[in-house]
C-alpha cells in the first residue's frame, strides 16, 4: 500500500512530534509532508526520514516566527496534492488535514481541532492579546474557521486522541470518530518502595496549565510542592509562591523517572486534551490528583488510581487533597493502568485502522 504522512510543522518538539515518531516506526517507508522543516534543531534521527516540505520552508524566518505565517497554512496544504496516494494519514493540530488527496483514503489522526480557530477567544485571553489585535483577526479568524469545516469534511475518517477531542470534532466538524490514544513510553518508569514527602508538578509554565490555582491551594495548604518545567509564566509564579513551593526549573528527561516514582502524588490542575504527564506519574506507580475534566477523564481511574476535583479552583483542589489519601491507592493498580496507553498498544490499533481501511480502499 502507497501511503503518504502529513504533518503540521517541525521546528519545535511537543506530543504532535512524539505521534509523528511513532507514526514513522509503523510506516518508516512513508514519506512526511509538512509545511516546513527546521532540520537543524530536529533530533539527528529525522534526518533519516523521507521529509517533503511544502514552499512555506523557503519563507524567510519561518522556522522561529511559524504564527505570522497564520493565513498561509490553509494555501500551502490545500495546494499538496497526494491522490497519488492510496491512502493518507495526516497528523493534525493545525491545518495539515486540507490537503488534496483524490480517491486516496485519508484517514486524520485529530490532536486537536485548529484551537486558535475554533476557541479564538480563549485563545486570546490566554495569550493575553490586545484588544485592537483581536479585533483586526477576527475576520481572518472567520475565513479560516470556514475553510476548516470544508476540509475537515473531505477527512474519510477521523480519530481523536481522547474524549475531549472526539466531543469536539462532533461539535465544530459534525463527524464522528473513533479513539485511539497516543503513545506513552512508561518503560522509562518505575515504582519506587516509598514515595517522599512532596508533591509534583511537572509542566511548562504557561496559562493555561492552571499552576497558579496549584499554588494558591499548596500556600494555604502549607504542603510540600515541587514543580518541574520552566516557561514565561515563572517569574510570577515564583512571586506568588510560599516557602513550602520549590521551583526545579527544567528537569532533563533522565531524571524525571526519580522524581515522579518519589512524589506522594502527582498534581495536575489544567484541563488538557489529553496529558501525558499524569500517566508517567502512574506509571511510576504513583496516584494523581487532577482537575476533573479533558484528558485526565480518559487516564486517571477514580478511587483506583487517583482522584478527581470539579471546580477550577483552589478551594475545590484543597478539599481534594485534605481528603486523598495518597496510601490508599495501590501503586501497582497505578502501573496497570498506564500500561494501556504503551507505543505497542498505540502501533497495533493504528495499524489495524490503516491496513484495515487500505484494504477495503
Amino acid at each position: 500500500m502507497h501511503l503518504a504522512l502529513v504533518h503540521d510543522w517541525l521546528n519545535q518538539l511537543g506530543g504532535a512530534e512524539n505521534v509523528l515518531e511513532a507514526l514513522v516506526e509503523v510506516f518508516p517507508h512513508a514519506p512526511v509532508y509538512t509545511s516546513m522543516y527546521w532540520r537543524q534543531v530536529m533530533p539527528a534521527s529525522y534526518r533519516a526520514w523521507d521529509v517533503r516540505p511544502t514552499w512555506m520552508d523557503r519563507l524567510p524566518g519561518i522556522y522561529r516566527r511559524h504564527q505570522l505565517y497564520l493565513p498561509l497554512y490553509p494555501l500551502a496544504f490545500t495546494r499538496l496534492d497526494l491522490s497519488a496516494y492510496d491512502l493518507v494519514l495526516s497528523n493534525k493540530s493545525g491545518f495539515c488535514h486540507g490537503v488534496q488527496t483524490g480517491a486516496a483514503f485519508h484517514i486524520c489522526y485529530c490532536l486537536t481541532p485548529t484551537r486558535y480557530v475554533w476557541e479564538f477567544d480563549a485563545y486570546a485571553a490566554r495569550e493575553s492579546l490586545p484588544s485592537p489585535l483581536k479585533t483586526l483577526l477576527r475576520p481572518l479568524i472567520a475565513l479560516l474557521r470556514r475553510w476548516d469545516y470544508r476540509a475537515a469534511q473531505r477527512v474519510d475518517r477521523f480519530v481523536a486522541i481522547s474524549r475531549e477531542i472526539q466531543e469536539r470534532i462532533q461539535r465544530y466538524y459534525h463527524r464522528e470518530s473513533s479513539i485511539i490514544y497516543p503513545p506513552v513510553d512508561v518503560d522509562r518508569y518505575t515504582p519506587a518502595s516509598r514515595p517522599e514527602d512532596y508533591y509534583l508538578i511537572v509542566s511548562r509554565l504557561i496559562p493555561y496549565k492552571r499552576v497558579d490555582l496549584a499554588l494558591r491551594a499548596f500556600n494555604e495548604l502549607g504542603l510540600p510542592l515541587v514543580i518541574a518545567g520552566d516557561g514565561r509564566d515563572r517569574d510570577a509564579l515564583q512571586a506568588m509562591a510560599g516557602p513550602n513551593v520549590t521551583f526545579l526549573g527544567y528537569v532533563p528527561d533522565a531524571d524525571l523517572p526519580h522524581l515522579l516514582a518519589h512524589c506522594k502524588a502527582f498534581i495536575f490542575p489544567g484541563r488538557e486534551d489529553f496529558g501525558i504527564a499524569p500517566l508517567e506519574a502512574q506509571a511510576a506507580g504513583r496516584p494523581v490528583i487532577a482537575f476533573g475534566a479533558g484528558g485526565a477523564l480518559d487516564t486517571v481511574v477514580e478511587g483506583e488510581t487517583g482522584v478527581f476535583f470539579h471546580e477550577p479552583t483552589p478551594a475545590a483542589l484543597i478539599e481534594a487533597v485534605r481528603a486523598f489519601d495518597p496510601d490508599g491507592i495501590d501503586p501497582l493498580a497505578c502501573r496497570a493502568n498506564a500500561e494501556r496507553f504503551t507505543a505497542s498498544v498505540f502501533k497495533e490499533q493504528l495499524s489495524q485502522l490503516v491496513y484495515g481501511e487500505g484494504t477495503r480502499s
